[in-house]
């Protein structure tokens, strides 16, 4: 028998062998399905990453428990709490502290006591205050010990809480029942309100100086996407009492006027005073807000699959991906955030999370031009909401629920609220064709996990996203999208925006995000080291009367925090990155390098009143010294009492060393907004997104890549069609069946 024959009859033994493999498979399926896995998550274990893990129902319920029958007070149940009550505001995990944390993951110490944070109202106490409390130990509580003056240096005065549910629901009865009866005619003939007709959307912060709890709530026609729809009245209510009877109007604006209170606009309306500019009353869908598609559905759009399915795994709060794995969690204020971060088994990161989202709004109306959004205060994480498949993620990614207690004394479970994939990006990682000296083809298709959460705060709907990619880079990400806000057009408006309807300004307004960023790269100690480039001339060693350009190294070891605090337009080195104490192969520090893609507006005045409150946002980078005593740049507190800030990031900042030591980067990205006619109805998320990029530096010894199982490479000595050498080849047999989705559901409306 030759060698020829031996050959064919292998050829002939494999194919037999594959077609019998192919018939076990199906067996049982219909024609045309394929064999896919169900998403891959997997219950919790009693892993390390649980270190992390967001608190369970039954531990929030325990948490509750305890509150209410050990403090000696009465807590009333949030959603019926009056300013004068005391209430449970919300709980979440308290975070152990790092050296405890390493202990345990790291050399085998005991595992951190698992604990809750809860921050309580009391208004009934002879001096209300908020306060946070430290519950413990987890899942059966038996201690609590009061955290705030150690926090913050002492109780949180009252008027900083942020705003519950309630008091919202409150100051809409006091409007409806007080405040909009003192203007009978006006209401009626005007603003055609019969008791539901309009929409209130409040501004903040609430008032110029602390202790003001006063605030501007914008009046709107209740229809869909009323954002759009300004009805021109807007009323600046002094909510300060703890007893709603003594709530009042401070002042009134309708149309470019001012007036003391409805009543003193009630009687200029009837004396023909008023300038008015009547918005015609939308069809209860919006109209032109309305996001209904304007054309009929055709042919379905592309949906991403894995032909032998999922790539990663998702074991409770911890995600295995290739050379990745993380935990994570979902802060109640802040969000989405990430620990543990590790690659190739060694850690690169502690924590990476979102700390807060800022808009700074301009405006001729007062609402409009008051407004300075802090999104934490109202919680990123709290207002997380369902995904939709195969739009808000692909159809077939992994959706996770999550817990929260906030607003409540019952946690609340927000269903697929987060969701992991492996996405293709559609173009190579690398690549190169060879048809010089030798003929090749070496490439990788570029794909990455992703973890997202989408969060609507309001009128705007924040994408979250931590993107994994296979050469060790890691991106964190956000894209913005929703309904643009509005002010009611009068006068100079077009001075602060673009004309988006009848009566409709969109108002010009800034996006900053900042990001808390603790990479360990080779160790807890780092240094922050730039290097750059400069031109110098020089001459021709082999013509020494001509001259030449070149380019050259500059390096730099950053030695304090002033040093690495690069404001908001200034200059960032182009390699900025944190040292390990270790070397690659060849002699190199190792590193991990930050790049920053933002497009940021300009930041507020430093001698505004209220900027030290903001005081990141003055910040494209920051690098501090890491200190439990400075776990986060935001407070939930700032937003309605900026002028006296319970946090204020520029003390971070205090000329430190930062040789060798445990670092934080605090990352600020964001844009600059001038809605217009395209973001009718809705912005966009093309063009409104920011990121940073953690690219591995000297960090490998090479690009770790190259081990990617998804690596192809093709040369003329090899079949390109062989699945041994190519596996894009053996697609028309892994993929020639349509996958199983899930059936859709959704719900995002059962509340």
């Amino acid at each position: 028998m030759n060698v020829k024959t031996v050959l064919v009859l292998l050829v002939v033994a494999v194919a037999t062998i594959f077609a019998l493999v192919c018939v076990l498979l199906t067996r049982g399926r219909a024609p045309g399905t394929c064999q896919h896995r169900p998403p891959a998550q997997e219950d919790a274990d009693d892993g390390q990453s649980l270190v992390f893990a967001d608190l369970t129902a039954e531990e929030l319920a325990q948490v509750v428990r305890y509150l209410r029958t050990s403090l000696g007070v009465q807590l009333v149940e949030p959603a019926r709490a009056q300013p004068s009550d005391n209430c449970i505001a919300s709980v979440e995990l308290q975070l152990p502290a790092k050296a405890e944390a390493l202990r345990f993951l790291d050399e085998g110490g005991p595992r951190p006591r698992r604990e809750a944070l809860a921050v309580l109202y009391f208004g009934a106490q002879a001096e209300p205050n908020v306060t946070e409390y430290v519950v413990g130990p987890l899942p059966v509580p038996a201690y609590h010990r009061d955290v705030t003056a150690r926090k913050y240096g002492g109780k949180v005065p009252y008027h900083r809480r942020p705003a519950l549910v309630a008091e919202y629901r409150q100051v809409g009865a006091f409007l409806k029942s007080q405040a909009f009866p003192a203007a009978p005619a006006f209401m009626s003939e005007v603003m055609e309100y019969d008791g539901a007709s309009l929409a209130t959307v409040t501004s903040a912060p609430r008032g110029f100086r602390s202790g003001d709890r006063a605030t501007w709530f914008v009046l709107f026609q209740n229809v869909s996407g009323f954002f759009l729809h300004p009805a021109g009245l807007e009323v600046l209510v002094d909510h300060s009492s703890l007893d709603a009877a003594h709530w009042s109007v401070s002042r009134v604006f309708y149309n470019g006027q001012y007036y003391g209170d409805m009543a003193e606009l009630e009687s200029a309306y009837v004396q023909g005073r008023v300038r008015v500019a009547k918005a015609r009353r939308p069809p209860l869908d919006g109209g032109f807000s309305s996001m209904k598609p304007r054309a009929p559905p055709a042919a379905l759009f592309p949906q991403q699959f894995e032909p032998q399915g999922p790539r990663y795994r998702v074991r409770g709060n911890q995600v295995l991906f290739q050379a990745w794995s993380f935990a994570f969690g979902v802060s109640v204020s802040r969000g989405l955030r990430l620990f543990d971060v590790r690659h190739g088994g060694e850690r690169v990161a502690y924590e990476i999370s979102v700390q807060e989202a800022l808009s700074v709004y301009g405006s001729n109306c007062p609402g409009g031009m008051s407004t300075r959004y802090l999104d934490g205060s109202f919680g990123m994480g709290r207002y997380a909401s369902p995904l939709v498949r195969g739009i808000d993620c692909p159809y077939t990614a992994t959706y996770v629920d999550t817990q929260a207690l906030s607003d409540a004394l019952v946690p609340g479970r927000r269903r697929a609220s987060l969701c992991v994939f492996e996405q293709n990006l559609g173009s190579p990682l690398r690549r190169h064709y060879s048809d010089l000296q030798s003929l090749y083809y070496g490439g990788l298709a570029s794909s990455a996990l992703v973890i997202r959460s989408i969060v609507t705060v309001g009128n705007y709907d924040y994408v979250w996203d931590f993107l994994f990619y296979q050469n060790g880079a890691l991106e964190g990400k956000v894209q913005a999208t929703g309904y643009a806000s509005s002010s009611f057009l009068h006068g100079d408006g077009l001075r602060y925006g673009n004309r988006l309807g009848e009566h409709t300004l969109g108002t010009v307004h800034t996006h900053a995000v900042n990001y808390k960023v603790d990479l360990d790269v080779g160790g807890v100690k780092n240094s922050l080291v730039a290097h750059d480039m400069a031109f110098e001339v020089t001459r021709a060693p082999w013509s020494p009367e001509q001259q030449i350009e070149r380019p050259r190294l500059t390096k730099s070891v950053l030695d304090t925090e002033d040093q690495a605090a690069f404001r908001l337009q200034s200059k960032v080195p182009r390699y900025i990155y944190f040292a390990a104490n270790s070397t690659n192969k060849w002699g190199h520090q190792r590193g991990y390098r930050i790049q920053i893609t933002s497009f940021a507006g300009d930041h507020m005045p430093e001698g505004s009143s209220m900027e030290r409150a903001i005081s990141w946002a003055r910040y494209q980078l920051a690098v501090t010294r890491r200190k439990e005593e400075e776990p986060t740049s935001s407070s939930i507190y700032n937003q309605n009492d900026p002028w006296t800030p319970t946090v204020a990031f520029a003390d971070f900042i205090n000329n430190e060393t930062i040789v060798n030591e445990d670092l934080v980067a605090w990352i600020t990205t964001g844009f600059l907004h001038i809605p217009h006619s395209e973001d009718i109805p809705n912005t966009v998320t093309v063009g409104n997104a920011v990121s940073f990029l953690l690219r591995p530096y000297n960090y490998y010894d090479l690009d770790p890549s190259i081990y990617s199982h998804d690596g192809v490479y093709l040369s003329g000595e090899q079949d390109p069609a062989a699945c041994e050498t190519n596996p894009v080849a053996c697609l028309p047999q892994a993929a020639s069946c349509v996958p199983r989705f899930p059936p859709f559901a959704y719900d995002g409306f059962r509340n």
